[in-house]
């Protein structure tokens, strides 16, 4: 085999690994399984040749999936900076060996019963920097970054349809399935292009973004509370209170500066791999 990957593992052959997902419901210490829910993972952030992906090594790999009697597994596409969920489709184990080789999100058809590359036709590719499989080993996730719209609708992704917006009448079809963070992003950009509130006043997400002096003033001040709270040991939920601020008003400023949130995390994401001291030479630089 022509490649590793030094991660920690509850199954390992040689020279491939697999690492358990730090999220929700357990993690990896020490090479020890901490909980029954960690998902392992096949990173596959070198390209790799054909010549990597034969041998008994691997195909003890790719018989521990379970496929199901059409040698099929559920394959999920995310977005590695937002979270948010691209599209669902079936792979095999060609469309997986294909995946891993050309770091391109390739799932199986049932329909037409062949492979297919997202964004062989559109050219909005699905560009695959790790690949997670669930606990039981039966779905993947395609974790990576896409081109552009994920949905043959031109939406972001696949999902927009809100199930309790349908039951109330009040679906929109451009609603995207937003975590959190995205969420606001959205509703600050609304703001942008809000005139006045239901009473003719701005809101205060509008009064900040009209006023730079005003939001430079208040990123200041809550960075300056949030240090205050480690400075005089105040209460953990006072920390997160004050860093909420601070995320607030630091995400008007990018809709100002008509920076998007996920180009700050693929920054962040970039910076992984090398350390503080030589990203500030490069900056330096």
């Amino acid at each position: 085999m022509a490649f590793s990957y030094s991660c920690f593992s509850s199954f390992q052959t040689p020279k491939i690994s697999f690492r358990c997902n730090p999220g929700v419901g357990g993690y990896c210490y020490g090479g020890r399984l901490k909980s029954r829910s960690c998902c392992p993972v096949l990173a596959c952030m070198k390209k790799l040749d054909q010549a990597s992906l034969s041998g008994p090594k691997f195909d003890l790999l790719l018989d521990s999936i379970k496929w199901d009697d059409k040698g099929l597994a559920v394959a999920i596409a995310q977005n590695v900076d937002t979270g948010a969920v691209l599209m669902q489709g079936f792979a095999n184990k060609d469309a997986l060996l294909t995946t891993i080789s050309s770091r391109k999100a390739t799932f199986y058809s049932r329909s037409r019963s062949t492979l297919w590359t997202k964004g062989e036709t559109s050219l909005n590719f699905i560009n695959v920097s790790e690949i997670f499989l669930d606990c039981d080993r039966d779905s993947i996730i395609y974790l990576g970054k896409p081109d552009g719209p994920t949905c043959h609708t031109g939406s972001e992704t696949c999902y927009f349809a809100s199930i309790d917006d349908m039951i109330s009448s009040q679906a929109d079809e451009n609603k995207l399935a937003l975590t959190t963070l995205y969420a606001l992003e959205s509703t600050i950009n609304q703001r942008k292009e809000d005139r006045g509130s239901a009473n003719g006043k701005p809101s205060w997400t509008r009064r900040l973004l009209l006023d730079d002096n005003l939001l430079c003033s208040k990123i200041r001040e809550e960075a300056d509370e949030l240090c205050r709270t480690l400075e005089e040991n105040e209460e953990k939920t006072r920390t997160a209170s004050e860093m909420a601020d601070v995320l607030y008003h630091a995400m008007v400023l990018l809709a100002k500066r008509g920076v998007k949130i996920e180009d700050v995390l693929q920054i962040l994401r970039v910076r992984f791999s090398q350390s503080g001291i030589e990203e500030k030479k490069n900056r330096k630089a």
